[in-house]
């Protein structure tokens, strides 16, 4: 766009415009998600929630004190020896930072060499800091003094709640720069890079395949609990979205028709109910089309008779992981699925689902007389 073409400066005073006349009229249409305050201009917003999730981007490279708002860090530096003529002790270092007293200095140059005098009494970990001790200490304690102003989910550190907020906000910071696909979480861009880096670091020594978590596929082992019904996992991220089963959390909207979901895989394939898209095709037997590769692969055994989940139980065999789940509650009893009219559990959502109608009267299932036509032979 020309900045000196006469249609772009009517457009761009059309919107200045429209923004001081909010001065006069008072309209302030941006809300804080968090407190309702409101806010003339999108980018006031976007300072202001700073106030909620703690975040500190403005840094002081003097004495490395962090700031929510430039303009506090502006004040802060203009007032030069008031706020730095105290730190008298530089660090020798590449960094140059200055110290208000020996000891903090000595603290700070560890972090150069590497040393770790500050051990957990619990597992003898070390660390630097006495403050990543602290924050460590949480993991054995329990401890979550941070908790998220909308739905209530309690973090045991500041920046594990920052991260938490995506889910509400939907805001994904994090691009590829070789595809453009966007990611809430800057660990989930470094693993969905390696699709296209070939990278695969970590080995399998019964197989060869290579993923960071890959070998409790072999093992079995599951480290991770579920505090609500004990249930075993092989990853922590898996405890977190079972537990929403308990929690009834469905941080996921569909933008169509409304409807909340657990995950955000879920969603993705709900939205193909809308679009009709589906994209994966049987192509080796019927053609066949599917909204998600895992109904594609489920489709795929009906072919070739395969039943690779076996019950640890009782041996039996299934086609499909949800199957083996379903079958698994006959053995453990475990009933996830709750009424929230009369409160009466049920292993699997599909028995719930009937359950349901015993409340809401709904009889989705008409019985359609058939008429046969009859020839008499006179």
């Amino acid at each position: 766009a020309d900045p000196k073409d006469p249609k772009e400066i009517s457009l761009l005073d059309s919107a200045a415009s429209k923004r001081h006349q909010m001065v006069h009229t008072g309209e302030r249409p941006f809300p804080c998600s968090h407190c309702g305050k409101q806010f003339s201009t999108s980018t006031n917003l976007k300072v202001h929630q700073s106030v909620h999730t703690g975040e500190r981007k403005f840094h002081c490279s003097k004495c490395g004190k962090n700031f929510s708002f430039l303009s506090n860090l502006i004040r802060h530096q203009a007032l030069g020896t008031k706020t730095h003529g105290h730190l008298t002790k530089g660090c020798n270092h590449l960094c140059g930072r200055l110290f208000s007293t020996s000891r903090d200095l000595v603290v700070h140059q560890r972090s150069h060499a590497g040393e770790r005098i500050y051990f957990c009494n619990i597992c003898k970990k070390p660390f630097v800091h006495p403050h990543q001790l602290k924050t460590h200490q949480r993991v054995h304690t329990g401890e979550k003094p941070f908790s998220c102003a909308q739905c209530g989910k309690r973090f045991s550190q500041s920046s594990h709640i920052k991260r938490h907020m995506s889910v509400h906000t939907g805001e994904k910071r994090y691009s590829c720069s070789l595809c453009g696909k966007r990611f809430s979480q800057a660990c989930s861009l470094k693993v969905h890079q390696a699709v296209h880096t070939g990278e695969r670091p970590y080995n399998c020594t019964k197989c060869g395949k290579s993923f960071s978590l890959h070998q409790r596929v072999h093992t079995g082992e599951r480290p991770y609990t579920c505090p609500h019904c004990g249930k075993a996992f092989n990853r922590p991220k898996k405890v977190e979205i079972h537990q929403r089963i308990h929690t009834g959390e469905k941080p996921f909207s569909c933008s169509t028709c409304g409807k909340m979901f657990s995950e955000a895989g879920n969603l993705r394939k709900h939205q193909r109910v809308h679009t009709g898209e589906k994209p994966y095709s049987c192509g080796i037997f019927c053609g066949k089309g599917f909204s998600s590769p895992a109904n594609l692969e489920s489709h795929l055994r009906t072919h070739t008779g395969e039943r690779p989940y076996v019950c640890r139980a009782c041996g039996k065999a299934f086609s499909g992981l949800s199957n083996l789940e379903a079958h698994e509650r006959v053995h453990t009893g475990e009933k996830p699925f709750r009424c929230d009219t009369c409160g009466k559990h049920f292993s699997e959502a599909g028995n719930l689902k009937k359950h349901q109608r015993v409340h809401t009267g709904e009889k989705p299932f008409s019985c359609e007389p058939v008429w046969e036509e009859v020839r008499l032979d006179l």
